[in-house]
Protein backbone atom coordinates (compact mmCIF):
# COMPACT_ATOMS: atom_id res chain seq x y z
CA UNK A 1 0.00 0.00 0.00
CA UNK A 2 1.02 3.47 -0.47
CA UNK A 3 2.13 5.75 1.69
CA UNK A 4 -0.37 7.81 3.00
CA UNK A 5 1.66 11.37 2.27
CA UNK A 6 1.17 9.96 -1.48
CA UNK A 7 -2.67 9.87 -1.48
CA UNK A 8 -4.19 12.35 -3.47
CA UNK A 9 -6.10 13.38 -0.33
CA UNK A 10 -9.17 15.59 -1.61
CA UNK A 11 -10.62 12.81 -3.64
CA UNK A 12 -10.20 10.49 -0.61
CA UNK A 13 -12.18 12.81 1.13
CA UNK A 14 -15.14 13.78 -1.24
CA UNK A 15 -15.26 10.01 -1.36
CA UNK A 16 -15.45 9.08 2.27
CA UNK A 17 -17.19 12.59 3.12
CA UNK A 18 -20.03 11.62 0.89
CA UNK A 19 -19.82 7.63 2.23
CA UNK A 20 -20.18 8.70 6.10
CA UNK A 21 -23.57 10.71 5.03
CA UNK A 22 -24.79 7.15 5.14
CA UNK A 23 -23.65 7.23 8.98
CA UNK A 24 -25.57 10.51 9.71
CA UNK A 25 -28.43 9.47 8.30
CA UNK A 26 -28.14 6.19 10.36
CA UNK A 27 -27.30 8.27 13.45
CA UNK A 28 -29.95 10.80 12.99
CA UNK A 29 -32.64 8.00 12.31
CA UNK A 30 -31.38 5.85 15.48
CA UNK A 31 -32.02 8.21 17.97
CA UNK A 32 -34.56 10.46 16.50
CA UNK A 33 -37.04 7.71 18.32
CA UNK A 34 -36.10 8.56 21.80
CA UNK A 35 -36.83 12.36 21.73
CA UNK A 36 -40.39 11.84 20.00
CA UNK A 37 -41.29 8.93 21.89
CA UNK A 38 -43.18 11.03 24.62
CA UNK A 39 -45.29 12.59 21.91
CA UNK A 40 -46.21 9.83 19.19
CA UNK A 41 -47.11 7.80 22.50
CA UNK A 42 -49.39 9.71 23.37
CA UNK A 43 -50.73 10.63 19.93
CA UNK A 44 -51.27 6.89 19.06
CA UNK A 45 -52.38 6.16 23.06
CA UNK A 46 -49.50 3.32 23.56
CA UNK A 47 -49.75 2.46 26.98
CA UNK A 48 -48.13 -1.14 27.33
CA UNK A 49 -44.58 -2.19 27.90
CA UNK A 50 -44.41 -4.34 24.67
CA UNK A 51 -46.11 -1.87 22.90
CA UNK A 52 -43.98 1.15 23.55
CA UNK A 53 -41.33 -1.59 22.92
CA UNK A 54 -42.37 -2.11 19.54
CA UNK A 55 -42.56 1.92 18.85
CA UNK A 56 -39.34 2.30 19.56
CA UNK A 57 -37.43 -1.03 18.03
CA UNK A 58 -39.39 -1.54 14.85
CA UNK A 59 -37.08 -0.03 12.85
CA UNK A 60 -34.39 -2.27 14.17
CA UNK A 61 -36.50 -5.14 12.58
CA UNK A 62 -35.43 -3.63 9.09
CA UNK A 63 -31.88 -3.19 10.18
CA UNK A 64 -31.93 -7.09 10.54
CA UNK A 65 -33.59 -7.62 7.08
CA UNK A 66 -31.12 -4.91 5.58
CA UNK A 67 -27.62 -6.18 7.00
CA UNK A 68 -28.79 -9.72 5.32
CA UNK A 69 -29.95 -8.10 2.41
CA UNK A 70 -25.98 -7.59 1.97
CA UNK A 71 -24.94 -10.68 2.58
CA UNK A 72 -26.86 -11.33 -0.31
CA UNK A 73 -26.01 -8.52 -2.14
CA UNK A 74 -22.51 -6.60 -1.05
CA UNK A 75 -20.71 -9.35 -2.85
CA UNK A 76 -22.67 -9.31 -5.76
CA UNK A 77 -23.55 -5.58 -6.69
CA UNK A 78 -20.34 -4.41 -4.53
CA UNK A 79 -20.66 -1.13 -2.05
CA UNK A 80 -21.99 1.66 -3.89
CA UNK A 81 -25.36 0.89 -5.02
CA UNK A 82 -26.70 -0.29 -2.14
CA UNK A 83 -25.38 2.79 -0.13
CA UNK A 84 -27.69 4.16 -2.85
CA UNK A 85 -30.64 2.35 -2.46
CA UNK A 86 -30.14 3.33 1.07
CA UNK A 87 -30.38 7.18 0.20
CA UNK A 88 -33.49 6.39 -0.81
CA UNK A 89 -34.99 4.08 1.96
CA UNK A 90 -34.04 6.92 4.49
CA UNK A 91 -36.22 9.47 2.50
CA UNK A 92 -39.22 7.50 2.38
CA UNK A 93 -39.35 6.52 5.63
CA UNK A 94 -38.99 10.28 6.92
CA UNK A 95 -41.37 11.69 4.80
CA UNK A 96 -43.93 8.56 5.68
CA UNK A 97 -43.17 8.23 9.36
CA UNK A 98 -44.07 12.42 9.41
CA UNK A 99 -47.29 11.98 7.23
CA UNK A 100 -48.32 8.15 8.73
CA UNK A 101 -52.02 8.04 10.42
CA UNK A 102 -51.93 5.27 12.64
CA UNK A 103 -49.49 3.25 14.75
CA UNK A 104 -49.40 0.72 12.02
CA UNK A 105 -47.71 2.85 9.75
CA UNK A 106 -45.58 4.31 12.01
CA UNK A 107 -44.17 1.26 12.25
CA UNK A 108 -44.12 -0.01 8.99
CA UNK A 109 -42.45 3.51 7.66
CA UNK A 110 -39.92 2.59 10.30
CA UNK A 111 -39.00 -0.68 9.28
CA UNK A 112 -38.26 1.16 5.35
CA UNK A 113 -35.79 3.35 7.56
CA UNK A 114 -34.54 0.46 9.22
CA UNK A 115 -33.86 -1.21 6.06
CA UNK A 116 -31.95 2.12 4.99
CA UNK A 117 -29.85 1.94 8.65
CA UNK A 118 -29.08 -1.77 8.08
CA UNK A 119 -27.61 -0.75 4.91
CA UNK A 120 -25.43 2.01 5.87
CA UNK A 121 -24.35 0.98 8.93
CA UNK A 122 -23.00 -1.94 7.28
CA UNK A 123 -21.24 -0.81 4.13
CA UNK A 124 -20.39 2.96 4.67
CA UNK A 125 -17.31 1.83 6.83
CA UNK A 126 -16.41 -1.39 4.90
CA UNK A 127 -16.56 0.83 1.87
CA UNK A 128 -14.51 3.97 3.62
CA UNK A 129 -11.86 1.36 4.69
CA UNK A 130 -11.60 -0.42 1.18
CA UNK A 131 -10.67 3.02 -0.29
CA UNK A 132 -8.23 4.49 2.73
CA UNK A 133 -4.40 3.83 2.88
CA UNK A 134 -3.47 1.83 6.35
CA UNK A 135 -1.57 4.99 8.44
CA UNK A 136 -4.81 6.66 8.09
CA UNK A 137 -7.65 4.11 7.95
CA UNK A 138 -8.46 3.95 11.70
CA UNK A 139 -9.24 7.47 11.52
CA UNK A 140 -10.78 7.83 8.16
CA UNK A 141 -13.43 5.14 9.43
CA UNK A 142 -13.98 6.49 12.96
CA UNK A 143 -14.88 9.85 10.49
CA UNK A 144 -17.97 7.65 9.24
CA UNK A 145 -18.57 7.44 13.59
CA UNK A 146 -18.06 11.33 14.31
CA UNK A 147 -20.98 11.57 11.58
CA UNK A 148 -23.21 9.08 13.15
CA UNK A 149 -23.12 10.81 16.25
CA UNK A 150 -23.45 14.27 14.45
CA UNK A 151 -26.84 12.75 13.46
CA UNK A 152 -27.39 11.89 16.74
CA UNK A 153 -26.78 14.73 18.30
CA UNK A 154 -28.62 16.84 15.44
CA UNK A 155 -31.52 14.46 15.64
CA UNK A 156 -31.57 15.48 19.97
CA UNK A 157 -31.47 19.10 19.07
CA UNK A 158 -33.90 19.21 16.90
CA UNK A 159 -36.51 17.02 19.35
CA UNK A 160 -35.77 19.57 21.61
CA UNK A 161 -36.10 22.44 19.43
CA UNK A 162 -39.51 21.42 18.12
CA UNK A 163 -41.02 20.59 21.76
CA UNK A 164 -40.21 24.17 22.85
CA UNK A 165 -42.55 25.23 20.17
CA UNK A 166 -45.59 24.19 22.19
CA UNK A 167 -44.82 26.67 24.93
CA UNK A 168 -48.49 26.12 26.08
CA UNK A 169 -47.84 22.53 27.21
CA UNK A 170 -47.34 22.04 30.74
CA UNK A 171 -43.88 20.71 31.61
CA UNK A 172 -45.70 17.75 33.96
CA UNK A 173 -48.07 17.30 31.33
CA UNK A 174 -49.80 13.45 31.56
CA UNK A 175 -50.27 11.40 27.93
CA UNK A 176 -53.70 12.50 28.25
CA UNK A 177 -52.46 16.23 28.16
CA UNK A 178 -49.70 15.36 25.73
CA UNK A 179 -52.33 14.27 22.90
CA UNK A 180 -54.32 17.09 22.90
CA UNK A 181 -51.34 19.56 22.24
CA UNK A 182 -49.58 20.29 19.78
CA UNK A 183 -46.51 18.30 20.36
CA UNK A 184 -48.72 15.22 20.38
CA UNK A 185 -50.66 16.24 17.20
CA UNK A 186 -47.61 17.63 15.00
CA UNK A 187 -44.54 18.42 16.74
CA UNK A 188 -42.96 14.92 16.60
CA UNK A 189 -44.18 14.34 12.90
CA UNK A 190 -41.55 17.32 12.02
CA UNK A 191 -38.79 15.60 13.88
CA UNK A 192 -39.01 12.72 12.09
CA UNK A 193 -39.87 14.48 8.33
CA UNK A 194 -36.76 16.43 8.99
CA UNK A 195 -34.43 14.16 7.93
CA UNK A 196 -35.48 14.14 3.95
CA UNK A 197 -33.07 16.79 3.69
CA UNK A 198 -29.63 14.98 4.42
CA UNK A 199 -31.51 11.92 2.77
CA UNK A 200 -31.83 12.83 -0.42
CA UNK A 201 -28.69 14.91 -0.32
CA UNK A 202 -26.65 11.33 0.50
CA UNK A 203 -28.55 9.73 -2.43
CA UNK A 204 -27.92 12.22 -5.15
CA UNK A 205 -24.13 12.55 -4.28
CA UNK A 206 -23.75 8.09 -4.16
CA UNK A 207 -24.23 8.53 -7.53
CA UNK A 208 -21.19 10.52 -7.70
CA UNK A 209 -18.19 8.43 -5.89
CA UNK A 210 -16.70 4.92 -7.28
CA UNK A 211 -16.83 1.85 -6.48
CA UNK A 212 -15.16 0.56 -3.94
CA UNK A 213 -11.53 -0.88 -5.77
CA UNK A 214 -11.08 -4.13 -3.63
CA UNK A 215 -14.88 -5.13 -4.74
CA UNK A 216 -14.21 -4.38 -8.80
CA UNK A 217 -10.94 -6.53 -8.09
CA UNK A 218 -12.76 -9.46 -6.30
CA UNK A 219 -15.40 -9.34 -9.18
CA UNK A 220 -12.27 -9.25 -11.83
CA UNK A 221 -12.83 -6.10 -12.89
CA UNK A 222 -9.31 -4.98 -12.72
CA UNK A 223 -9.18 -1.78 -15.26
CA UNK A 224 -11.47 0.30 -13.32
CA UNK A 225 -10.05 -0.75 -10.13
CA UNK A 226 -6.32 0.37 -11.89
CA UNK A 227 -7.93 3.62 -13.09
CA UNK A 228 -9.30 4.48 -9.58
CA UNK A 229 -6.19 3.86 -7.84
CA UNK A 230 -3.96 5.89 -10.59
CA UNK A 231 -6.58 8.85 -9.30
CA UNK A 232 -6.09 8.05 -5.40
CA UNK A 233 -1.55 7.42 -5.11
CA UNK A 234 -0.86 7.98 -8.32
CA UNK A 235 -0.14 5.88 -12.03
CA UNK A 236 3.10 4.51 -10.45
CA UNK A 237 1.91 2.97 -7.84
CA UNK A 238 -1.37 2.00 -9.20
CA UNK A 239 0.05 -1.52 -10.74
CA UNK A 240 2.24 -2.44 -7.34
CA UNK A 241 -1.25 -1.99 -5.22
CA UNK A 242 -3.75 -4.01 -7.72
CA UNK A 243 -1.07 -6.82 -6.97
CA UNK A 244 -1.27 -6.84 -3.83
CA UNK A 245 -4.77 -6.71 -3.47
CA UNK A 246 -5.05 -9.93 -6.36
CA UNK A 247 -2.87 -11.61 -3.78
CA UNK A 248 -5.31 -12.27 -1.17
CA UNK A 249 -8.13 -13.01 -3.82
CA UNK A 250 -7.38 -16.09 -5.95
CA UNK A 251 -9.26 -16.50 -9.43
CA UNK A 252 -11.70 -19.20 -7.74
CA UNK A 253 -12.91 -16.81 -4.87
CA UNK A 254 -13.85 -14.29 -7.31
CA UNK A 255 -17.82 -13.85 -7.27
CA UNK A 256 -20.44 -14.56 -4.87
CA UNK A 257 -19.30 -15.96 -1.26
CA UNK A 258 -21.07 -19.19 -0.25
CA UNK A 259 -22.16 -19.81 3.15
CA UNK A 260 -20.13 -22.95 3.42
CA UNK A 261 -17.10 -20.84 2.88
CA UNK A 262 -17.51 -19.42 5.69
CA UNK A 263 -17.30 -22.51 7.91
CA UNK A 264 -13.89 -23.12 7.05
CA UNK A 265 -11.77 -23.47 10.38
CA UNK A 266 -9.99 -20.26 10.00
CA UNK A 267 -12.60 -18.31 8.91
CA UNK A 268 -15.11 -19.35 10.90
CA UNK A 269 -13.26 -18.40 14.07
CA UNK A 270 -12.84 -14.93 12.76
CA UNK A 271 -16.36 -14.58 11.63
CA UNK A 272 -17.12 -15.55 15.65
CA UNK A 273 -15.03 -13.10 16.95
CA UNK A 274 -17.20 -10.47 14.60
CA UNK A 275 -20.52 -11.60 15.66
CA UNK A 276 -19.05 -11.60 19.68
CA UNK A 277 -18.20 -7.79 19.27
CA UNK A 278 -21.46 -6.92 17.62
CA UNK A 279 -23.12 -8.07 20.69
CA UNK A 280 -21.11 -6.64 22.81
CA UNK A 281 -21.66 -3.44 21.46
CA UNK A 282 -24.93 -3.92 21.91
CA UNK A 283 -25.49 -5.92 25.24
CA UNK A 284 -22.60 -2.72 27.03
CA UNK A 285 -26.21 -1.05 27.29
CA UNK A 286 -25.50 2.56 25.34
CA UNK A 287 -28.00 1.62 23.28
CA UNK A 288 -31.02 0.92 25.96
CA UNK A 289 -29.50 5.16 27.54
CA UNK A 290 -29.93 6.45 23.75
CA UNK A 291 -33.65 4.75 22.72
CA UNK A 292 -34.54 5.52 26.51
CA UNK A 293 -32.44 8.48 28.12
CA UNK A 294 -35.69 10.05 28.27
CA UNK A 295 -37.42 6.98 31.14
CA UNK A 296 -33.92 6.71 32.98
CA UNK A 297 -34.12 10.87 33.37
CA UNK A 298 -37.91 10.54 34.54
CA UNK A 299 -36.47 7.91 37.16
CA UNK A 300 -33.94 10.07 38.34
CA UNK A 301 -36.55 12.92 38.62
CA UNK A 302 -36.23 15.18 35.66
CA UNK A 303 -39.92 17.05 34.46
CA UNK A 304 -40.11 16.87 30.75
CA UNK A 305 -38.06 20.28 30.01
CA UNK A 306 -35.34 18.73 31.72
CA UNK A 307 -35.18 15.48 29.98
CA UNK A 308 -35.28 16.81 26.41
CA UNK A 309 -32.02 19.08 27.50
CA UNK A 310 -30.41 16.42 28.68
CA UNK A 311 -30.76 14.32 26.03
CA UNK A 312 -29.41 17.09 23.66
CA UNK A 313 -26.03 17.21 26.05
CA UNK A 314 -25.57 13.64 25.45
CA UNK A 315 -25.34 13.92 22.08
CA UNK A 316 -22.77 16.85 22.57
CA UNK A 317 -20.84 14.58 24.45
CA UNK A 318 -20.94 11.71 22.35
CA UNK A 319 -19.73 14.13 19.08
CA UNK A 320 -16.49 15.53 21.18
CA UNK A 321 -15.70 12.25 22.58
CA UNK A 322 -15.89 10.47 18.84
CA UNK A 323 -13.79 13.76 17.34
CA UNK A 324 -11.36 12.75 20.18
CA UNK A 325 -11.24 8.73 18.89
CA UNK A 326 -10.49 10.31 15.30
CA UNK A 327 -7.02 11.70 16.40
CA UNK A 328 -5.72 8.71 18.32
CA UNK A 329 -7.60 5.79 16.97
CA UNK A 330 -3.71 5.30 14.54
CA UNK A 331 -1.55 6.27 17.48
CA UNK A 332 -2.92 4.13 20.77
CA UNK A 333 -4.74 1.20 18.89
CA UNK A 334 -8.14 -0.31 18.65
CA UNK A 335 -7.31 -3.28 21.03
CA UNK A 336 -6.29 -0.84 24.35
CA UNK A 337 -9.25 1.54 23.37
CA UNK A 338 -11.79 -1.44 23.32
CA UNK A 339 -10.36 -2.40 26.80
CA UNK A 340 -10.45 0.85 28.43
CA UNK A 341 -14.02 1.32 26.94
CA UNK A 342 -15.17 -1.98 28.51
CA UNK A 343 -13.49 -1.89 31.70
CA UNK A 344 -14.81 2.35 32.42
CA UNK A 345 -18.30 1.25 31.22
CA UNK A 346 -18.29 -1.43 33.97
CA UNK A 347 -16.94 0.82 36.69
CA UNK A 348 -19.54 3.55 35.55
CA UNK A 349 -22.85 0.98 35.78
CA UNK A 350 -21.57 0.01 38.95
CA UNK A 351 -21.72 2.99 40.21
CA UNK A 352 -25.03 4.07 38.74
CA UNK A 353 -26.58 0.86 40.43
CA UNK A 354 -25.14 2.04 43.53
CA UNK A 355 -27.14 5.50 43.08
CA UNK A 356 -30.76 4.14 42.37
CA UNK A 357 -30.08 1.28 45.12
CA UNK A 358 -29.19 4.15 47.39
CA UNK A 359 -31.31 6.96 46.43
CA UNK A 360 -28.84 9.66 44.88
CA UNK A 361 -30.72 10.54 42.07
CA UNK A 362 -31.20 13.95 39.75
CA UNK A 363 -27.47 15.43 39.06
CA UNK A 364 -25.06 12.28 40.22
CA UNK A 365 -27.11 9.85 37.48
CA UNK A 366 -26.65 12.37 34.98
CA UNK A 367 -23.27 12.69 35.50
CA UNK A 368 -22.87 8.96 35.15
CA UNK A 369 -24.50 8.64 32.29
CA UNK A 370 -22.89 11.21 31.14
CA UNK A 371 -19.40 9.67 31.69
CA UNK A 372 -20.93 6.54 30.25
CA UNK A 373 -21.80 8.19 27.02
CA UNK A 374 -18.33 10.04 26.58
CA UNK A 375 -16.23 6.53 27.34
CA UNK A 376 -18.74 4.70 24.65
CA UNK A 377 -17.85 7.39 21.65
CA UNK A 378 -14.63 6.93 22.83
CA UNK A 379 -14.45 3.19 22.07
CA UNK A 380 -16.88 0.57 21.67
CA UNK A 381 -19.09 3.18 19.44
CA UNK A 382 -16.72 4.29 16.79
CA UNK A 383 -14.09 1.23 17.27
CA UNK A 384 -16.48 -1.48 16.25
CA UNK A 385 -16.67 -0.95 12.78
CA UNK A 386 -13.06 0.15 12.47
CA UNK A 387 -11.86 -3.46 13.85
CA UNK A 388 -14.87 -5.14 11.95
CA UNK A 389 -14.06 -3.36 8.30
CA UNK A 390 -10.22 -4.55 9.03
CA UNK A 391 -10.23 -7.99 10.51
CA UNK A 392 -12.53 -10.07 7.97
CA UNK A 393 -10.66 -11.07 4.67
CA UNK A 394 -11.00 -9.34 1.39
CA UNK A 395 -12.78 -12.57 -0.30
CA UNK A 396 -15.46 -12.56 2.53
CA UNK A 397 -15.67 -8.92 4.15
CA UNK A 398 -19.26 -8.38 2.42
CA UNK A 399 -20.80 -11.35 3.69
CA UNK A 400 -18.80 -11.43 7.00
CA UNK A 401 -19.74 -7.90 7.76
CA UNK A 402 -23.39 -8.53 6.74
CA UNK A 403 -23.48 -11.57 9.43
CA UNK A 404 -21.69 -9.36 12.24
CA UNK A 405 -24.14 -6.30 11.27
CA UNK A 406 -27.13 -8.98 11.79
CA UNK A 407 -26.24 -9.99 14.64
CA UNK A 408 -25.40 -6.29 16.00
CA UNK A 409 -28.85 -5.38 15.36
CA UNK A 410 -30.69 -8.65 16.54
CA UNK A 411 -28.22 -7.86 19.83
CA UNK A 412 -29.75 -4.24 19.42
CA UNK A 413 -33.71 -5.61 18.71
CA UNK A 414 -33.57 -7.89 21.81
CA UNK A 415 -31.85 -5.07 24.01
CA UNK A 416 -34.27 -2.28 22.77
CA UNK A 417 -37.44 -4.32 22.66
CA UNK A 418 -36.98 -5.96 26.10
CA UNK A 419 -35.63 -3.07 28.20
CA UNK A 420 -38.70 -1.21 29.22
CA UNK A 421 -39.88 -5.33 30.12
CA UNK A 422 -36.37 -5.44 31.89
CA UNK A 423 -37.02 -2.34 34.26
CA UNK A 424 -40.76 -3.22 35.33
CA UNK A 425 -38.87 -6.62 36.07
CA UNK A 426 -36.21 -6.10 37.35
CA UNK A 427 -35.57 -2.64 38.56
CA UNK A 428 -33.56 -0.02 36.80
CA UNK A 429 -30.71 -0.44 39.80
CA UNK A 430 -30.32 -4.26 39.08
CA UNK A 431 -30.68 -3.55 34.64
CA UNK A 432 -27.32 -1.46 35.07
CA UNK A 433 -25.89 -4.10 37.07
CA UNK A 434 -26.63 -6.64 34.54
CA UNK A 435 -24.93 -4.44 31.60
CA UNK A 436 -21.60 -3.98 34.22
CA UNK A 437 -21.45 -8.01 33.75
CA UNK A 438 -21.72 -8.07 29.54
CA UNK A 439 -19.24 -4.61 29.92
CA UNK A 440 -16.82 -7.54 32.04
CA UNK A 441 -17.18 -10.37 30.20
CA UNK A 442 -16.44 -8.30 26.86
CA UNK A 443 -13.19 -6.67 27.99
CA UNK A 444 -12.34 -10.28 29.15
CA UNK A 445 -12.58 -11.69 25.37
CA UNK A 446 -11.44 -8.47 23.37
CA UNK A 447 -7.79 -9.06 25.39
CA UNK A 448 -7.59 -12.72 24.74
CA UNK A 449 -9.26 -13.02 21.53
CA UNK A 450 -8.18 -9.78 19.63
CA UNK A 451 -5.62 -8.68 18.08
CA UNK A 452 -4.04 -5.33 17.50
CA UNK A 453 -4.68 -4.34 13.78
CA UNK A 454 -3.35 -0.18 13.73
CA UNK A 455 -0.84 0.20 10.87
CA UNK A 456 -1.49 -2.69 8.76
CA UNK A 457 -2.96 -2.80 5.61
CA UNK A 458 -5.82 -5.44 5.19
CA UNK A 459 -4.25 -7.88 3.17
CA UNK A 460 -1.30 -7.58 6.21
CA UNK A 461 -4.28 -8.33 8.71
CA UNK A 462 -5.91 -10.88 6.42
CA UNK A 463 -2.33 -13.00 6.41
CA UNK A 464 -1.91 -12.73 9.85
CA UNK A 465 -5.33 -13.68 11.24
CA UNK A 466 -5.34 -16.86 9.08
CA UNK A 467 -2.07 -17.87 10.57
CA UNK A 468 -0.25 -17.61 7.39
Amino acid sequence: MASASLYNYRYLWLICLTATLGGFLFGYDWVVVGGAKEFYEAHFGITGDLAKGWGTSSALIGCIVGALGCYALSDKLGRKRPLVVAGLLFTISAVGTALADSFFAYNAYRIVGGLGMGIALNLSPMYIAEMSPPKIRGMMVSVNQVTIMVGVLLAQVVNWRISLVDTAMPLDATPEVIARHWNGQTGWRWMFGAEAVPAVLFFALMFCVPESVRWLVKDGQFERARGILGRLEGEDRADAELADIRSTISAEETGQVKFKDLLERRLFKIVLLGVFLSFFQQWCGLNAIFYYAADIFKAAGYNLKAMMLNIVVIGTVMVVSSLITVFTVDRIGRKRLLVFGGGALCVCYLAITTCFRMGFLGLPVVLLTLACVAVYSLSLAPLLWVVLSEIFPNRIRGAAMSIAATAHWVGNFILTYTFPSLITAMGMANVFLLFAGVCLVGTLVVLRFLPETKGRTLEEIERRLEGE
